[in-house]
């Protein structure tokens, strides 16, 4: 693509505001800001949009918003009457022009004969799920970039199972929008005119009483919560999200008196004041949530992104500091207390399987299987977890307790077929609840996971290739890789190597390859001698390529020293 004639065509075009045609004229002398914003269109694909706010083709914009709720449109025009009746739900996190982006997407719809189902204000990724199954819907949009810096916005679009839009789908809104005139090709009407006529419906609390009605269903044991109510305290941040609502209030259902919500961080904010990023992956986001729990002597802290699809914790060690659990450990504590929860409450399926991605944890896999239960692999983001559980409800060969990724995001029911920190927010609640009716903090259990399954330790690094040069880049690295198999990784051999693209694994020794079942990812994943993992993935939806490394040792700190050897030979892999 010519970027200086797209960027010339977008001035020219007459369809910008004097705002907009301000920002494209400021950057008229720089040509690298030029080429960022208008290489090539923002790519769509099963994750939807994904980009830094701004006025241009390559970036989230009423523009190419438009152009993709025209593609959706047209998709589920193609399915007929009865899809365009069904309608599409609609809901939207606290970034910059959310609400703005979503109402726009509802009157798109409607211009094109869709009934949209909005909600009245900003709700969490997994209610717009459920509401998708909820109400019968064709497909569903979220208007959210999730953990991502205050920059960026996104376009999540999801079909009628409530799972985001699968391959073939997503392939057609793709080609529909290359085939729709970004400024003249986009139809749209009033929204009140629409709310009027029926074609645009408001989606109020209703819908939350639903949906919680829901979510506590899966709550397992929540008798323990009533035994330490009195006592138990903790503190809740929702990183100025969507989680600001229904997280306390599901907290108060299960049983809690004693809420502590951050109050400064309670405040709807898309540029997100109080943190440098809104992802509760990061200690540092959470300074001001360990100053409540310290004044009010708290053991838990529970944080939630500003989509509300993420969960993270801190906890008191033993020596009285607050440490942060990784996605891969609150996962394992989740999956051991739900399997034994189970069995104590006589709730456990005939077939119980719990799922998990391919850069998840092992120590989970230990910890089901050590207990009786199945445990699958599938491909990173939950709508390949989504699509596991749909094939469970065909085949009837399994029935599955719990889903989780390395990557903070859990879930639990049948109710949505999105990672949820509303029902991952109870659980762990729940689950301390549990433990404190054994004198034990989350703390104290977790070190007994390592006792009980073995000493696993993981590390995932994000390296950054941003702009057109990264994009080159991260496509000749893999190309290098499958041309040139690595043989070792710092200092350990590598014994079997895994192209999830072909979908085969190489034995090293002898040559010898093997089909695998999941196939078709642009993922290299090595198995090192002494039962290592290291794998290498570039991100489906930012400019990095990231490398997980999975090391299981005799003791934590051997586990530990493994992974501190093999980061160092990633960063010199993967450059």
């Amino acid at each position: 693509m010519d970027f200086m004639a797209e960027y010339k065509h977008w001035l020219e075009s007459g369809a910008l505001s004097a705002e907009e045609h301000a920002e494209l004229q400021s950057v008229a002398d720089d040509k690298e800001e030029i080429e960022s914003r208008f290489y090539a269109p923002l790519s769509f694909g099963t994750a939807g949009l994904r980009g830094v706010l701004g006025v241009g083709l390559n970036r989230m914009n009423r523009f190419t918003v438009g152009q993709a709720a025209q593609g959706l449109a047209k998709l589920i025009v193609s399915n007929g009457q009865e899809a365009m009746d069904r309608g599409v739900a609609i809901a939207y996190d606290s970034r910059h022009f959310s609400p703005e982006f979503a109402k726009q997407s509802a009157c798109i719809l409607a211009a094109n004969g869709i009934k949209a189902l909005i909600f009245d204000e900003l709700r969490p990724t997994p209610e717009l799920s459920f509401a998708v199954r909820h109400y019968g819907c064709i497909a569903g949009i979220n208007i959210t970039a999730s953990h991502n810096p205050k920059e960026y916005n996104g376009y999540k679009v999801y079909w009628e199972d409530g799972a985001q839009l699968p391959p073939a789908e997503a392939d057609v809104v793709a080609k529909e929008m290359a085939a729709t005139d970004i400024f003249t090709g986009v139809k749209t009407t009033d929204f009140d005119e629409a709310v009027k006529s029926g074609m645009i419906r408001i989606l109020d609390k209703q819908t939350d009483e639903a949906y919680l009605g829901e979510v506590i269903k899966v709550a397992v044991n929540p008798d323990c919560v009533k035994q330490v109510a009195d006592d138990f305290k903790l503190v809740y941040t929702p990183f100025h999200g969507a989680g600001y609502r229904l997280v306390p209030e599901i907290l108060r259902r299960l049983g809690y008196k004693h809420i502590i919500c951050e109050p400064e961080q309670m405040k709807i904010d898309g540029d997100f004041p109080t943190v440098k990023n809104p992802n509760p992956e990061y200690k540092e986001g959470f300074y001001l949530a360990i100053d409540l729990a310290k004044k009010n002597d708290v053991d838990l802290i529970i944080g939630t992104d500003p989509d509300a699809d993420r969960t993270g914790i801190v906890l008191k060690d033993k020596s009285g500091e607050y440490v942060t659990l990784s996605g891969n450990q609150v996962g394992v504590l989740l999956t051991d207390y739900i399997i034994t929860a189970k069995k104590l409450t006589n709730t456990m399926p005939a077939h119980p399987a719990v799922l998990k991605s391919i850069v998840t944890t092992e120590m989970a896999r230990a910890a089901a299987e050590k207990n009786g239960v199945a445990c699958f692999d599938t491909f990173t983001g939950f709508k390949f977890l989504a699509e596991k559980i749909k094939q469970f409800e065909k085949d009837g060969s399994h029935e599955y307790i719990f889903a989780f990724e390395e990557s903070y995001g859990y879930l639990c029911g049948d109710y949505a077929r999105d990672k949820d920190a509303v029902t991952a927010s109870m659980l762990i609640a729940e689950m301390a609840a549990y433990y404190r009716t054994q004198g034990k903090t989350l703390y104290d259990a977790m070190e007994e996971m390592y006792e009980k399954y073995g000493y696993y330790c993981e590390q995932t690094i994000s390296i950054v290739m941003p702009g057109v040069s990264g994009l080159q880049r991260m496509k000749e690295l893999m190309q290098e890789l499958r041309d040139k198999p690595l043989t070792a990784v710092g200092p350990d051999k590598v014994d079997f190597t895994r192209d999830y693209m072909p979908g085969t694994r190489t034995c090293m020794a002898d040559g010898r390859v093997e089909p695998m079942e999941l196939k078709g990812q642009n993922v290299m994943y090595y198995e090192l001698e002494g039962g290592t993992t290291f794998i290498i993935r570039p991100s489906g939806t930012e400019p990095k390529v990231k490398v997980y490394i999975m090391a299981k040792g005799a003791n934590k700190a051997e586990a530990e020293a493994k992974v501190d050897v093999l980061a160092a030979a990633a960063k010199e892999i993967v450059k």
